[in-house]
């Protein structure tokens, strides 16, 4: 069963955010962040999108610009807005435990930094950052800690952050995640579902899938041995084709159970509104599936 049964209703989605504009992203978590934090940092939010267009760009230390065409900036951007979305979903819900300002901010940060694994230093010329898929969350979690680090933050903000990293591994078990409290996991759980709906419910989803796959024969590649020739996948079209399965089997049961239902406060408004995210990924899906359907070749 959909996690949504009401047809999709483009009119009722909220306007379309240009993810691939950083200003813009940056602007509309700015604007849920003062909404929710009337006295927060005003500052805060345009640091950390600095931070991190900075290192996405080239512009940090002896990285080079990320090369990754799947894993790129804009991936991250999408995440980063639907995170916002969701937890200001649920600060207007007033669900308890109600969101700090300062586990806002880490939430946001960890986001922004959750795929920097991805980049590749300097010197570092052979293929691009994609051959990192299977450690790029661990790389993640250390590119945070030292970012972190040398802007003289506190231990336990460091830990915080890389917890919730740690919450966008394909396969990662959640319990064995070494939470410091309660809101530390529903924070690193919003950004594990803003992780997968914000890409899936991009414009142009179906048309990076073969892009996705690129990533992973070139994983593949790169971890001959730990990885089948392609990777997870036999072609792109591969990879199409087992998409709808991956959203009907696996993601909607990992946000659903695993996530706690988080994505529910997508909702507008909140409980029984539309779910733009949900309903846009639905129509992604059936999208998709009329282009499998287009492209099949004759028996």
């Amino acid at each position: 069963m959909h996690l949504t049964e009401k047809p999709v209703n483009l009119s009722r989605m909220q306007p379309v955010i240009d993810t691939k504009q950083a200003s813009l992203v940056e602007a509309e978590v700015q604007a849920a962040y003062v909404d929710m934090f009337p006295q927060g940092d005003k500052n805060y939010i345009p640091k950390a999108f600095k931070w991190a267009t900075d290192c996405f760009i080239g512009r940090y230390q002896d990285y080079q610009p990320i090369d990754a065409r799947y894993h790129d900036l804009e991936h991250t951007l999408q995440g980063a807005l639907c995170m916002a979305h969701l937890l200001h979903g649920r600060h207007i819900a007033a669900a308890e435990p109600r969101l700090t300002q300062r586990q806002f901010e880490l939430g946001i940060l960890a986001i922004l930094l959750h795929d920097t694994g991805y980049l590749k230093k300097k010197g570092d010329n052979e293929g691009t950052g994609a051959k990192y898929t299977l450690i790029h969350v661990d790389r993640s979690i250390e590119f945070a800690g030292k970012l972190m680090h040398s802007h003289d933050y506190a231990v336990e903000d460091i830990l915080s952050v890389q917890n919730m990293i740690r919450c966008t591994g394909i396969n990662v078990t959640l319990n064995t995640i070494p939470f410091q409290n309660e809101l530390e996991k529903i924070t690193g759980f919003s950004l594990g579902t803003a992780d997968l709906l914000g890409q899936m419910a991009a414009p142009d989803y179906v048309e990076k899938l073969p892009i996705l796959y690129s990533e992973f024969a070139e994983s593949a590649t790169a971890n001959a041995g730990k990885m089948k020739a392609g990777g997870f996948f036999n072609s792109a079209r591969d990879l199409m084709e087992k998409t709808p399965m991956f959203w009907e089997k696996y993601v909607q049961s990992k946000i659903d159970k695993e996530f706690l239902g988080l994505y529910k406060f997508l909702a507008q408004p909140y409980p029984d509104g539309p779910n733009p995210y949900i309903q846009t990924i639905e129509a992604n899906i059936i999208r998709l599936k009329g282009h499998l359907a287009e492209t099949a070749k004759p028996v």
